[in-house]
């Protein structure tokens, strides 16, 4: 915290003598400068704003200055002109669909982009909050920034989602992790950009169900320094700050983070601390060059407490079977990029990144007991990883058509480092002797490997997309990557060595058609595919599959393989008070890797033959004036297995379940808002409904689902911006998961979710609160 704070002040001590002496356009919400705006006298363009939000401006009276993804101001062009963020329109703009930026009537793919405003405006205390916003998703809330994630698959711990943060996977490929958003900094985020369903074209491998791309804050046009503190009732407290400005000519700095922690919560084994910073350096050479790099850090470590059986959820006491289970996490990544503009059509970058990563745990989800034993067993592992790579891409217009070319490539090396131990543990049952009361530690084994490799790991990619206009109205976009993903290993456990290979083409042919300027259709077929994670590949198989199958590890699994085909179109209606859009989406798996639940309590991983993902997405959003907007967002699915053999032993009565919907996969699934702001106020009410799931691949538990009230409200007086939130406003009783074994004894377990929590926090804007 005294770094921190050491930081903060050298940098306010850099960004105070700052001078501000150009008219500039800037973001109302970050100051970030808003680069290519318009100032316009009449019709005429009189200056377009540059890489530091700056006009040339040469003349006097009144003028507008337009942005796409902007409302349109009046001003004098003097000083420093504030636009505000556009509510949901055709001419938001995003990069994530087509790794530059577009107008989203020019992307067919289903993608939702979660603005500076709306991040402001929600006071998240982890991304949890801000995700389940977007229809089609839901991320679930672990507890403690812990977290799983559903975009067109079941809910949980998939590997079939990308993280990425501007553009960068925050993981290599191989090493995914589903909490690997706790390796993230909600203080530096500008926005978030989801793409729902495959984005392998372009992002390669793991990009299946879809993206998630987190963008980071670039330095403000203006001197900004805030400082803040949340906190709960519940223990959680959190000191919180951002500051950046542009240093002359050349040179801009922007920071932010946070240092978090939680004691004596309302479930037990549960307390955790987290240091999250990043830094952005730019400098910009000449007007068409610029080089910026990046750093950040995390730090985190989190006592688990694990699901819990039926007993202490119904009862709300929350009591964890184990109090050792922990999980720490340790990343950090540094990047520099250099971006040139040979012309007004053509420009390309160049990145060099590396990413240092260690994740320890004794998880709580891998404890191995069955009935009625009085032992167990459980395990500490760590998986590390360290990255070197470049990545390069080039970006071309064309008249010819109206087209534009964005091809690229990565090349990435991180060698990956994997140990799991086993841990004896004693059992203490409840009365029935079908649960467990609590878990105590009996012996460690640090010698006794579970699980030990060293792996190489080479990613090599090339992609391209073209995207042209053959006739007027009517945009194609074809696309494709190919990646090739290599590992060389040793086994500790068997001492063997060797080499695997996967590679695969991913081909996108998409379409948009504007019937007006306010209407449009698209449409769009893609692949995806990821290939197992490392751990899976190396986890030893059970006796059973030995025997059959003559291999102790699963280096035979297949990569999952899948084909995606949707359609959606969209509307903006009444002056653009009104916005509709939707998707239909059918994907098609084969070998799809799902972690299943044990009759021994623990998860393993099983390759489905072939899985069916097929719904409806839709969100329809209200702003009738400055004050008032009203949001609604939902999608009806289904998750089915086609083809997944559970046993061919014929002494088994259940042998596959074809044709039976995928555990924790509810039919229906939305999340509502209405805000109204006045002056410097506003209060928002959510709703969050998550329908009925199937606990167990045979379908003959169902959990009930949920529905959640979340209030937040806000008041901003000069400097000073004072927030509370109500999370669980009716304090319901819920899981964010619930399963169970396909036995008829196996018993349910549950994560719970949080009960009403409120939250209260203060941030002061440090440079106004000085102001005259």
């Amino acid at each position: 915290m005294k770094n921190i704070c050491l930081f903060m002040g050298l940098l306010l001590s850099f960004v105070a003598n700052a001078q501000q002496n150009t008219v500039k356009v800037l973001n109302a919400i970050t100051n970030e400068p808003i680069v290519g705006a318009s100032l316009k006298k009449g019709d005429k363009i009189i200056s377009i704003s540059n890489e530091r939000g700056d006009f040339d401006v040469k003349e006097n009276g009144e003028f507008t200055v337009s942005a796409l993804g902007y409302q349109t101001a009046n001003t004098r062009a003097e000083g420093v002109i504030f636009l505000e963020e556009a509510s949901q329109t055709l001419e938001s703009v995003v990069v994530t669909a087509s790794r530059q930026a577009a107008t989203r009537a020019e992307t067919p793919v289903a993608i939702h982009k979660i603005g500076s405003a709306l991040i402001q405006d929600t006071r998240a205390i982890q991304l949890t909050e801000l995700i389940n916003k977007v229809p089609g998703v839901v991320m679930l809330n672990y507890n403690n920034e812990q977290h799983g994630m559903g975009i067109r698959f079941p809910f949980g711990t998939s590997a079939y989602f990308l993280y990425l943060e501007d553009g960068l996977p925050l993981r290599p490929l191989g090493v995914f992790n589903h909490n690997a958003l706790i390796e993230s900094n909600i203080l530096g985020l500008n926005s978030i950009e989801i793409i729902k369903g495959p984005a392998s074209s372009l992002y390669g491998p793991e990009a299946v169900g879809g993206a998630i791309n987190l963008i980071t804050k670039t330095a403000p046009g203006i001197p900004t320094a805030q400082v803040g503190y949340q906190l709960d009732q519940w223990g959680y407290g959190r000191v919180q700050f951002t500051a950046g400005a542009q240093l002359g000519k050349k040179w801009s700095v922007m920071t932010g983070g946070y240092v978090a922690r939680q004691q004596g919560s309302w479930a037990s084994n549960s307390d955790f601390d987290k240091t999250s910073v990043n830094v952005r350096l730019d400098y910009q050479f000449t007007p068409n060059t610029k080089l910026w790099g990046s750093f950040a850090y995390n730090d985190y470590f989190s006592q688990t407490g694990g699901n819990i059986d039926s007993t202490g959820f119904y009862s709300r006491t929350y009591q964890s079977p184990a109090d050792f289970t922990y999980r720490a996490s340790f990343s950090s990544r540094s990047r520099l990029t250099l971006e040139h503009n040979w012309s007004k059509n053509s420009n390309s970058s160049l990145t060099a990144f590396y990413r240092d990563n260690a994740l320890g745990q004794n998880p709580s989800y891998l404890i191995s007991w069955a009935p009625p034993s009085l032992s167990a067993s459980g395990q500490i592992n760590e998986n590390s990883f360290q990255s070197f790579g470049i990545m390069g891409q080039h970006n071309q217009s064309f008249e010819f058509l109206n087209s534009k070319l964005v091809a690229g490539f990565l090349l990435d090396r991180s060698p990956n480092d994997y140990w799991a131990y086993r841990i004896n543990l004693n059992a203490t049952l409840r009365p029935d002797k079908r649960s467990v009361e609590k878990f105590t530690i009996k012996e460690v084994l640090p010698t006794s490997f579970l699980s030990n490799y060293s792996a190489l790991i080479w990613n090599k990619a090339a992609y391209a997309q073209f995207d042209l206009q053959p006739v007027n109205k009517l945009r194609l976009s074809i696309g494709g990557r190919f990646d090739q993903m290599s590992f060389d290993y040793t086994n500790f456990i068997d001492k063997s060595t060797g080499t695997k290979n996967y590679a695969q083409f991913s081909p996108k042919l998409g379409v948009t058609y504007e019937a007006s300027s306010n209407v449009g259709f698209y449409g769009n077929f893609s692949n995806g595919f990821a290939p197992p994670a490392l751990s899976a590949v190396f986890r030893p198989r059970p006796a059973s599959q030995v025997a059959a199958t003559g291999e102790k590890f699963y280096l035979s699994i297949d990569p999952a393989v899948f084909a995606n085909y949707e359609v959606g179109g969209w509307a903006s209606l009444f002056s653009n008070k009104l916005y509709f859009d939707y998707t239909f989406y059918r994907l098609e798996g084969k070998n799809e890797l799902l972690g299943i639940r044990q009759p021994d309590n623990t998860t393993d991983f099983q390759s489905a033959g072939k899985t069916l993902h097929e719904g409806i997405e839709y969100q329809i959003t209200y702003r009738p004036n400055d004050a008032w907007n009203f949001r609604f967002g939902g999608t009806n699915a289904k998750h089915t297995f086609v083809d997944f053999v559970l046993s061919t032993r014929a002494a088994d009565a259940i042998k596959n379940v074809n044709g039976k919907e995928m555990p924790q996969a509810p039919n229906f699934i939305a999340n509502s808002e209405v805000t109204y702001k006045y002056k410097g106020a506003r209060i928002a009410l959510e709703w969050q409904r998550i329908g009925p799931w199937f606990e167990n691949q045979v379908n003959t538990r169902r959990y009930e689902g949920a529905s959640v009230l979340n209030l937040r409200t806000g008041y901003t007086y000069k400097a000073y911006q004072i927030f509370a939130n109500v999370l669980n406003l009716g304090d319901a009783l819920y899981a964010s998961a619930a399963t169970r074994g396909n036995n008829s004894t196996d018993r349910a377990t549950y994560t719970p979710a949080p009960p009403r929590t409120f939250v209260l926090g203060l941030q002061i804007d440090v440079f106004q609160l000085f102001k005259k």
